[in-house]
């Protein structure tokens, strides 16, 4: 009896050396292996017991390729598989999300769980299980909106629930100043090493550039990269002349992902400026080899590395980090929501207790000395009362 498939997955593929020589003939790759078929990612393995982002995009766009879904109505829920749901999503809906590169890679992680599953599966039982899997409630959300707009469409009938883990407790994690130094200089002095000798290449300055844009401004990674000096459709602008940001492109919906214009502090704009004339960001904010980035995650974990910070430093952190900084420099609640395009709410959630007025007067105010004598509190004052008018009924009777 043959063994049955386990579905399209992820394997870390060994390198190979020349049996003679010894001399590398392939680097170790991540692959898309789904039964006898074997795909090269061409993404490196750097832990083989956890398979990157840019792999898990490949295995995604395999599976997006492979399989178109059917769109008929009228079907029951045990014959409609949640794959088929979640490559429908993944066509009518991720080129629309804000990013959408994110989008693909929970959906590869969805599959993954659910791939083989059909409709009528998804209980609160079954995602539980994936919870316990390793599985995280955005992750299952985006499982909602999938199921949600496989019904909208009229592909289904019955509703379906999707049962979600308690929110998580918020990330606390921001840099000191101290820290942000160290991953600055990190990035900035890197030099690349080839054939075991180090080379005068400097190749992750851009992500220094990347770092002081999101520690000045709050702004998403995403946009940063996106970000252009010249207005363009689909991207935002930073207007070197006026020195405000235009972090919503033209035409962009709004979206919980405020993207509101920023005016730039004086001494970010004057680095802007400088690397613009030195030809270091000709058209873009962060720029490669004078072309565009999508994303700096791979640079910016390994600068992270080199700085000794702890891996959970990630680009958004970033944000976490300028916000608080805006905090601890007495930044009001109403300017710090415009400026870092955020809510006041969000901002005394999660921010308010690093200002120096946070709980100032309660504080003072708190366990000190009373300033009143004891004999003039109140109750003394009432019973002094009450003593003088029986004195006076006294006399006036007498």
């Amino acid at each position: 009896m043959s063994r049955p498939s386990k579905g399209a997955r992820l394997y870390p593929q060994a390198e190979r050396r020349h049996a003679e020589t010894g001399d590398l003939l392939e680097r170790a790759v991540w692959v898309v292996r789904d039964g006898s078929v074997k795909r090269s990612t061409g993404v490196p393995v750097e832990d083989d017991r956890c398979a990157p982002p840019e792999a898990e995009q490949a295995l995604a766009r395999y599976l997006a390729e492979k399989h178109t879904p059917p769109r008929e109505g009228h079907r029951p829920l045990s014959a409609i598989p949640v794959a088929d749901v979640i490559n429908i999503y993944l066509t009518d809906c991720a080129a629309r999300q804000a990013r959408p590169k994110e989008v693909a890679q929970r959906a590869a992680a969805l599959q993954r769980f659910w791939g083989s599953k059909s409709l009528a599966q998804v209980t609160g039982e079954t995602c539980r299980a994936y919870v316990a899997k390793g599985g995280t409630r955005r992750q299952l959300e985006d499982l909602r909106a999938a199921i949600e707009h496989h019904l909208r469409e009229g592909l289904h009938r019955e509703i379906v629930r999707v049962v979600l883990p308690e929110k998580g407790v918020a990330r606390e994690r921001w840099l000191t100043r101290a820290e942000a130094a160290r991953l600055i200089r990190a990035a900035y002095r890197y030099r690349e090493v080839q054939k075991a000798q180090l080379t005068g290449r400097r190749s992750r300055r851009h992500v220094a550039r990347f770092i002081l844009v999101a520690l000045y401004t709050g702004t998403r990674a995403g946009a940063i990269c996106a970000a252009s000096f010249e207005p363009a459709e689909g991207r935002g602008w930073i207007n070197l002349e006026t020195g405000v940001f235009y972090r919503r492109p033209a035409g962009e919906r709004e979206t919980n992902k405020r993207k509101l214009p920023v005016r730039l502090p004086d001494r970010l704009l004057a680095h802007l400026r400088r690397w613009h004339r030195m030809g270091l960001c000709r058209e873009h904010v962060v720029e490669w080899n004078g072309a565009p980035v999508r994303d700096v995650d791979k640079a910016f974990r390994r600068a992270v590395a080199d700085a000794g910070l702890s891996a959970d430093v990630t680009p958004h952190i970033l944000k976490h980090t300028a916000i608080t900084w805006g905090m601890q420099n007495g930044m009001t609640k109403e300017d710090a929501a415009g400026f870092y395009a955020t809510t006041v709410e969000t901002i005394e959630r999660h921010y308010w207790h690093h200002h120096p007025d946070y709980q100032r007067e309660a504080a003072a105010k708190a366990g000190g000395r009373s300033r009143q004598k004891p004999d003039r509190n109140d109750r003394n004052q009432r019973e002094q009362t009450r003593t003088n008018v029986i004195g006076l009924g006294r006399r006036t009777t007498g």
